[in-house]
């Protein structure tokens, strides 16, 4: 046992180094993937991802072991495993690439030489941010009722643009001020049921934060919709989450702490997060996928990478407009909301009563074209 302790223990340093290979993909592109893997505390490793033609920081790995000659690791910002098989000289592992739950690849990485490894190249500047005691506006910004055959929903930001896509004045509401479609009482029913595009781009210099975009957007709502309200406190039914028993199940993000979140579906169910906080989270799945607010009652400060992967009921992702299908394989589906939230994330959902702020609109009109 010794022996073999002693064994597993080389092989764990012997793994250490750049391993990369071309990944192809089945349109028949090839993306240049490169592990960086070195010793951490005791025989732990630590692993970064980069897919080098695709640059950018580098893509926290959570997990990376070694049994038997046997290596996985896991890629939970971007719901991405790797399983291979250590030669026995240590320089190759031979196995495959599976993505967001679609068939898996092959990939085959070699130990790189100092001659052989591939130069990744810095990450772009980030942008100079926009001073945090600015007051920003947007300066120019065009609504129009979206085109009736419209697919898909959402927010964008790219850069210093900013633009939402086939969205009501009720998910423009909730998205400026943090808040559910249950938040919002006293508004007639056109702001629930008619849709706009919104394209837009700040004054001032520098890349506006979250919170920056957020201001923006409550300042247009008044100029361009005249939007009113006051507030009110009321007990509405909420999902809280909490921290399961045993911790979270949470990946430190490698990007930029200051920078936006990334929380795109892949599809009913599927949830890469990358540089997402906890508030983050919540408000996303508030804002697309329960119908009830959510607060984030964690404690957990930071922001994470993971994949959150489940099969949802037929009452989620009403805020999408879509309808959930049944899964085409009861026996394989992945987990609920509820039960996938505690597995992979560590973290629970649950339902309670909590004394809330309501939005009451006073005043709203439909916006003009321009």
């Amino acid at each position: 046992m010794l022996a073999l302790l002693s064994g597993n223990a080389l092989l764990a340093q012997d793994l250490s180094g750049q391993w990369q290979s071309p990944l192809t993909l089945p349109n028949g592109r090839e993306l240049r993937i490169v592990f960086k893997i070195s010793k951490a505390d005791g025989d732990a490793l630590k692993n970064s991802m980069y897919s080098i033609d695709q640059p950018g920081p580098p893509i926290a790995v959570s997990a990376t072991t070694l049994q038997g000659g046997n290596v996985k690791m896991t890629v939970p910002g971007i719901g991405a495993t790797y399983e291979g098989k250590l030669n026995s000289d240590a320089n190759l592992l031979t196995g495959s690439w599976s993505q967001g739950g679609g068939a898996s690849m092959p990939l085959n990485l070699k130990l790189a030489t100092k001659e052989t490894a591939w130069e990744i190249p810095e990450p772009p500047a980030p942008p100079v941010p926009m001073k945090d005691n600015a007051d920003p506006a947007f300066e120019v910004a065009t609504i129009k009722p979206t085109k009736p055959d419209a697919q898909g929903k959402g927010f964008q930001v790219r850069g210093r643009h900013f633009a939402t896509i086939n969205t009501t004045l009720a998910d423009m509401i909730t998205f400026a001020y943090d808040l559910h479609a249950k938040h919002i009482v006293g508004a007639p029913a056109w702001v629930e049921n008619e849709h706009y595009d919104l394209d837009a781009q700040p004054d001032g210099q520098g890349q506006p934060s979250q919170k920056q975009w957020k201001i923006m957007l409550q300042k247009l709502l008044a100029d361009r919709f005249k939007l009113t309200f006051h507030r009110e406190k009321k007990e509405l039914p909420v999902y809280a989450i909490t921290v399961a028993k045993g911790g979270p199940k949470l990946t430190k993000s490698e990007a930029d702490p200051n920078g936006l979140p990334g929380l795109f579906f892949r599809g009913l169910g599927v949830l890469p997060a990358r540089n997402a906080s906890m508030k983050d989270f919540a408000g996303v799945m508030q804002a697309a996928v329960l119908d009830r607010p959510v607060v984030d009652q964690t404690g957990i400060a930071g922001k994470f990478d993971f994949t959150l992967t489940w099969t949802p009921d037929e009452f989620q992702f009403r805020g999408l407009g879509v309808r959930v299908p049944p899964p085409a394989d009861p026996a394989t589906a992945p987990p609920d909301l509820f039960t996938a939230i505690q597995q992979q994330l560590g973290l629970k959902l649950e339902t309670t009563k909590a004394p809330t702020d309501v939005i009451a609109v006073d005043r709203v009109e439909k916006p003009t074209e321009n």
